[in-house]
């Protein structure tokens, strides 16, 4: 009586094991056929550089569709005002993901992931994750202060070209910036861009015009015209167009000693005597691996090679998610390149503070906000969206 009861027990464990491996296994393959419709909305098109860039993020998640498994659609220059009414749409076409491009969506995307708990929302460039944080609304960023600096480095080694062969003064090493905004992503951006120029020329200098503007073509041409009569030789921008190259380049026709820093995308093209190098954040890094993990059902931010902060992730260049693009090998100067290497690779291993030197900067918004560089100021510590907003005095002049 006791084996057959021991003979039951044991049978019955048997058939909870062969059910519960069943389950496990016929739930390994509804996720293995899982699919997801992922929709993007975009502030811009293809011929703007910033909506450009994502769309390559787009084109390859097209190309690596996890066997068949994805699907994408978009919606194209979507202002502020209309992003609730484009993820509207996408969500009742069947998206289960909503890729947000533009910071300005931040508010709108995060009330809709509360509205649509079965959507996952990933918000790119905001902060806004991890306040009143909600389990399907995601931000991320690259770290691009780093490809600013790198930038900055190539500008002051031409800098310091033209003033050894005399074309220009230390005092005329000026630097211009077409910004977007007086937000903490434009300064941060372009304060990393002049410490790089710094590294390599200490009186560099910079003037900075606002557009006030993510994307116009004509003020973006306006403000990089007026820098160039500041007296600025080298302009960059946090923009969404190319006409700061195009001005520097028609500059440069009329005999004007002007070069150009891009973003985004290589500008070579456009500017091809005068566009040094360019800098971008790829993000297929993140786009692919955050689809990857809903299809799986895992959580996002578990899924994504980064620095994570709760519902927030963004890397720089130790997981590739910033890049340094074309190189204009033609007029660069000598040792650029072993230059640009050699900052990369300290600033992986984390053997670079960026934001740090005798330096006191006022936040432009609260002149009694002060903060003092001396002991340096880590950039992208809680999160991936740039947090420094300092402009810095006496190096860094906002001209209207």
């Amino acid at each position: 009586m006791k084996r057959m009861r021991i003979v039951t027990v044991i049978t019955a464990l048997a058939v909870i094991c062969i059910f519960a491996a069943y389950r496990i296994l016929n739930r390994s393959e509804e996720k293995e056929n899982n699919t997801v419709k992922v929709g993007f909305v975009y502030d811009g098109d293809e011929s703007a550089p910033y909506t450009y860039n994502f769309i390559r993020a787009q084109k390859k998640l097209d190309a690596n569709d996890f066997g068949g498994r994805v699907t994408t659609a978009a919606k194209f220059n979507i202002p502020d005002d209309k992003a609730e009414q484009a993820m509207r749409e996408l969500i009742d076409e069947g998206c289960g993901m909503i890729i947000a491009t533009s910071y300005g969506y931040g508010e709108t995307a995060k009330r809709l992931a509360a509205e649509f708990p079965e959507v996952q929302f990933c918000e790119a460039t905001c902060d806004n994750a991890n306040y009143d944080p909600l389990p399907n609304y995601h931000t991320f960023m690259g770290e691009i202060y780093q490809g600013r600096y790198v930038s900055g480095i190539v500008a002051g080694m031409k800098l310091k070209e033209m003033i050894d062969e005399g074309v220009i003064t230390e005092s005329e090493a000026v630097l211009g910036y077409v910004g977007a905004y007086p937000y903490a992503e434009v300064i941060s951006g372009y304060t990393a861009f002049l410490l790089g120029a710094r590294s390599v020329v200490p009186s560099a200098t910079m003037i900075v015009r606002y557009t006030n503007t993510w994307t116009s073509y004509i003020l973006e041409k306006k403000c990089a015209e007026a820098l160039i009569e500041d007296g600025c030789v080298i302009i960059s921008q946090h923009s969404d167009t190319m006409a700061p190259a195009v001005v520097c380049e028609e500059a440069a026709e009329q005999g004007k000693h002007v070069y150009h820093v891009g973003y985004n995308q290589s500008m070579i093209d456009v500017a091809p005597t005068t566009s040094l190098v360019s800098t971008r954040i790829n993000w297929s890094y993140y786009v692919l691996s955050a689809v990857e993990a809903v299809l799986a059902e895992k959580p996002i931010e578990k899924n994504v090679a980064g620095n994570v902060h709760g519902y927030d992730v963004g890397a720089g260049f130790d997981e590739g998610w910033v890049q340094m693009l074309d190189l204009n090998t033609l007029i660069v100067s000598e040792g650029t390149q072993e230059a640009m290497d050699q900052a990369i690779e300290r600033l992986k291993k984390e053997k670079v503070m960026v934001f740090k030197g005798n330096y006191v900067g006022v936040d432009p918004e609260n002149p009694d906000d002060v903060i003092d560089l001396k002991e340096g100021f880590a950039e992208n510590k809680y999160a991936s969206a740039p947090s420094f907003h300092y402009v810095l005095k006496n190096v860094i002049e906002i001209r209207e």
